[in-house]
Formats: C-alpha cells, structure tokens, sequence
C-alpha cells in the first residue's frame, strides 16, 4: 500500500498539508480532518484519539491570505464533509487506494464501480501531471 502511494506521488507538496507518515495515512482514510468553517481551525477525530490530534490548531502559515500556496478552504471543506459522511454515515467518496482485495483485476472493477470514470481520470491525470513535471521534453 505504502508503495503504491510513494509511486503515485500523492504525497507531493501541491497537496498543501505537510504530517507525518502516520497521520497522513488516517487523513486519506477520512479517519480526522479539518474543519475550517468553526472560529479556530480545529482537528475533528473520527477515531480514538491516540495521537493527540482532536482539538489542535492547524499551524497559521498554513491559512496566511497573503500566500499564494496557502491551504484551500474549500478543499479542507470538502474532505471535512467527505470524512463526516464516511464516518457518522457510511455515505462519503471510497478511499480509492486501499478497496482492492489482494489478485483483483483493478481495471475491470474501475470499470463497473459508480465511481470507475471519475477514478480512472484521477489516476492519469496525476500521471500525466507527474510525467510533465519531470520530463523537460514533454509538452507544455
């Protein structure tokens, strides 16, 4: 699992929120997130809180209006209902890296599963964008 995501780059820094590995890992898997919506930018946990993390202030420099590679509020939005959703009520978007069972045909499944278009386009647009980044000859 761990490969797979190292070999995808998900874990670049357009992604905005620097953590740790561990934290990281929970975060894709909407088990904490982040609601910018409440006074103070505040952790919500939707697990047993082992790391310390429910109540936390995201670090300032993160929300600075002033930088132009500040966190997007309304991607943390996104991922706060998203984890919501998948917690409180089992409705939130599937967590994309970790639903295969070991030996499935992964292309077959994309193809029939409600979300197999929007998946599909996910990975080869980070494909294509990781390709641009690093290729000096591909085409802008």
């Amino acid at each position: 699992m761990d490969d797979v995501v190292e070999a995808s780059k998900l874990n670049s820094m357009q992604n905005g929120l620097l953590m740790e590995r561990n934290l990281h890992s929970l975060f894709d898997q909407y088990l904490f997130s982040v609601n910018p919506d409440s006074g103070r930018l505040q952790n919500a946990s939707f697990m047993p809180d082992d790391f310390g993390i429910d109540g936390r202030i995201l670090y300032p420099v993160c929300r600075d209006p002033e930088n132009i590679h500040r966190v997007s509020d309304e991607v943390l939005r996104w991922h706060f209902r998203q984890s919501f959703l998948a917690n409180m009520r089992g409705a939130g978007e599937p967590v994309f890296e970790h639903d295969f069972p070991p030996g499935t045909d992964m292309l077959c499944t994309q193809q029939q599963e409600p979300y197999g278009k929007e998946r599909f386009e996910m990975a080869l647009a980070t494909k294509l964008k990781t390709k641009s980044r690093n290729d000096p000859d591909a085409a802008s």
